[in-house]
């Protein structure tokens, strides 16, 4: 039971990262293109990567699974956002705009993909030093 209520805090703490800082992009950018759901989704990638480097079972800080569980489930969880993402590059199709829907996929998924292997592959070469 308490590993559902570490889950469940980080989430909100995820949860409100996300708020914030998808609504500051919003603000500054506009809402021309999902850019705050692609920034939080591309840092959260990388935070979850890096942080499963340095908590893996081979790597120099072992943490309970209750700890692991609250930030790459819980945080990361809450904070990364896929179904904001798929009504985003929804609307933007049935508004015909096909282009942004298709930069947004293929930004989405090279960008995230990228970020996860970075953050892991940094995380690995600051244990190793």
């Amino acid at each position: 039971m308490l590993s559902y209520i570490f889950v469940m805090l980080g989430g909100a703490l995820g949860t409100g990262a996300r708020f914030w800082l998808s609504g500051c992009i919003a603000e500054r950018a506009g809402e021309f293109f999902p850019l705050g759901t692609l920034v939080v989704n591309i840092s959260g990638s990388f935070a979850v990567g890096f942080f499963a480097g340095f908590t893996d079972a081979e790597g120099p800080f072992l943490m309970s699974p209750r700890l692991r569980q609250f930030f790459m489930i819980g945080i990361c969880g809450g904070y990364t956002t896929f179904s904001s993402f798929s009504l985003q590059t929804l609307d933007l199709a049935r508004d015909g705009d096909w282009f942004k829907a298709l930069l947004n996929v293929v930004l989405s998924f090279v960008c995230c993909l990228a970020a996860v292997w970075l953050g892991r592959i940094l995380a690995l070469a600051l244990i190793s030093k």
